[in-house]
């Protein structure tokens, strides 16, 4: 029997993310913006900014990419962490007592021709494939730190000439304690967050989610 395609509904957690994403990015460009404005008549530049002038910043570019570096950060030593570690009683974390569905191995998983080519292909394509969850996160962390530096380097240097004071380079930046104070603050926001998700669902609920366990669940049984 064919299923009737709904792409709206069948896309909407995806879609909504999108576009609370679209909505915050556009704030985000349009306050900060106004905050670049305001710094830049503090020092008696009295000259407007728009947001295309804001975009082509390094204080845009570190404020965006500052922030995704730490997500995606967190979102690969997530994904790493529940591949080794359990928590009883918590909706984020494997079951204790038995293999989970995500621990079968897929060289002997059964071969249909929906089945994703690298299993079927095997070797190295299968190697990195069954890793690629966590191979695209750090690889968006690190694209990301890397343009937090650039973006940094830059907003830091523009402070330096307005106080007359001697530019960095990027390397030299990197080692500034306002680079690692910018990264850190975010970082350590980002593992708190998942250590409340993964403690809280033990205890608490939310009927209707897939983070949350079934509502009559007890407190020790571990969902995955």
């Amino acid at each position: 029997m064919n299923v009737p395609r709904r792409p709206v509904h069948d896309n909407g957690l995806l879609l909504a993310c999108l576009a609370l994403f679209a909505i915050f990015v556009a704030g985000m460009v349009v306050s900060g913006a106004a905050v670049l404005e305001q710094e830049q008549r503090a020092h008696g530049v009295a000259q407007a900014v728009s947001v295309f002038d804001y975009l082509r910043t390094g204080d845009f570019v570190e404020a965006m990419f500052e922030n995704w570096e730490s997500e995606f950060l967190q979102m690969g030593m997530y994904v790493v962490l529940t591949a080794f570690l359990v928590q009883r009683g918590s909706s984020e974390s494997k079951p204790i007592d038995h293999t989970a569905p995500q621990d079968a191995d897929p060289r002997v998983a059964p071969l249909a021709a929906t089945t994703p080519w690298p299993v079927r292909r095997g070797g190295w394509p299968l190697k990195v494939y069954e890793n690629s969850l966590a191979l695209a996160f750090f690889a968006l962390f690190f694209a990301s730190w890397a343009l937090h530096a650039l973006g940094g380097v830059a907003a830091f240097n523009k402070e330096q000439l307005q106080h007359g004071e001697p530019l960095l380079s990027v390397w030299q930046y990197l080692a500034t304690a306002q680079f690692w104070f910018e990264s850190m603050q975010n970082w350590q926001s980002e593992f708190i967050a998942v250590a409340a998700i993964v403690g809280l669902s033990i205890f608490l609920r939310q009927r209707g989610s897939a983070e949350s366990k079934p509502v009559a669940d007890p407190h020790r049984q571990t969902s995955a």
